[in-house]
C-alpha cells in the first residue's frame, strides 16, 4: 500500500472562488484509477502555513504511477496546480514492517 498525501497553501483568500474552483478540481481525483481512500482536508491547527490537505491509498507503487500519469491528473497539475498552489509538502508512504 502507498499512501500519497499533500499539504498545500493556495495563492487565493479563503472562502474565494477561485479556492472553491480548485478544491472541486481536486475532488475529481478520487474517480482516477487506482485511488482509494481519498480525502480532501481542511487544516485546523496552527503548527503550520498550510491550508489544505489531499490524502489517498494506492493498491501499489504500480497503480500510485499510473494515477501520476493519468492525463485527468497531468492535466490538473497543468491547470490548477501550478496557477494555484503558493506552497506544498508532499509525502508518500508505505507501511514499516
Amino acid at each position: 500500500m502507498i499512501r500519497h498525501t499533500v499539504v498545500l497553501k493556495l495563492k487565493y483568500p479563503k472562502g474565494s472562488v477561485k479556492e472553491q474552483d480548485f478544491l472541486a478540481a481536486a475532488q475529481k481525483l478520487e474517480a482516477l484509477p487506482g485511488v482509494q481512500k481519498f480525502e480532501c482536508l481542511r487544516q485546523i491547527g496552527k503548527k503550520n502555513n498550510f491550508d489544505f490537505g489531499l490524502s489517498m491509498e494506492f493498491e501499489n507503487m504500480e497503480a500510485y504511477e499510473g494515477y501520476n500519469n493519468h492525463p485527468e491528473h497531468t492535466s490538473f497539475v497543468q491547470t490548477y496546480w501550478l496557477r494555484d498552489v503558493a506552497d506544498f509538502l508532499e509525502i508518500d508512504y508505505e507501511p514499516y514492517a
